[in-house]
């Protein structure tokens, strides 16, 4: 029997995820844009915690910013991260941003001030940066523990700064729940050896063959930003 499933090559990967990050990006950009020319309208689908009504906002903060230098905050270290994700698969990393945006932002719901308004990318920026620190180790493979490594090194202290409860006006509390659900997705998601396309770190049991000798077996405009 034929295989009729679509196979990707490594190309078209990277192109893939370049275009969906870049209009990703660009969205966001044009929402503060609109944001701007309609005097702030969209500040509204920032996330009032506790009150019901607000649920329907958990999704849609994600998308809206404080001002131009808010989203400007959030650009480069979206694209990179959501890039470097989305390398191991659309529809996986669409999963893995679905769940990070939803746990954050009923998170943030649930524990923020009362009388604040948080909106912003950077509960699922930082929920990426948890999703790629960690996959790698939990599939054990060896390219996703390098590009954790990669990426502890290069935002690991804005991680860290991002997370202490100390800058007025920033979403603490979006950003470290961001981080949990990200490394809780790369558990949830963890693909079976089988179902991965590079090497990978492992270890069994050895078989009867598997001992023979060699030779005989192989192998709020007050809101808060985050």
């Amino acid at each position: 029997m034929t295989d009729t499933r679509l196979t990707w090559s490594r190309g078209d990967r990277v192109r893939a995820a370049a275009v969906l990050m870049a209009g990703w990006v660009a969205l966001l950009w044009v929402l503060e844009v609109v944001d701007v020319a309609t005097g702030h309208a969209l500040d509204g689908f920032g996330v009032v915690p506790r009150t019901p009504s607000e649920l329907v906002d958990v999704v849609p903060s994600a998308f809206v910013h404080f001002g131009f230098s808010h989203v400007a905050a959030n650009s480069v270290p979206l694209l990179v991260l959501g890039f470097l994700a989305a390398l191991g698969g659309i529809r996986r990393f669409l999963v893995v941003c679905a769940l990070i945006v939803v746990a954050d932002g009923l998170g943030v719901w649930l524990v923020s001030p009362a009388d604040s308004n948080t909106a912003g990318a950077s509960g699922l920026i930082f929920g990426l940066f948890g999703y790629l620190l960690v996959s790698g180790f939990v599939e054990r493979r060896p390219l996703g523990v390098l590009v954790g490594v990669l990426v502890a090194a290069v935002w690991g202290g804005s991680i860290l700064a991002g997370i202490a409860p100390t800058q007025s006006g920033v979403s603490w509390q979006g950003h470290l729940i961001g981080l949990a659900a990200g490394v809780a997705a790369a558990f949830l998601l963890r693909r079976r050896p089988a179902e991965r396309r590079e090497p990978v770190l492992w270890t069994r049991p050895l078989t009867r063959s598997a001992r023979a000798p060699a030779g005989r077996g192989a192998r709020r405009r007050t809101g808060r930003c985050r």
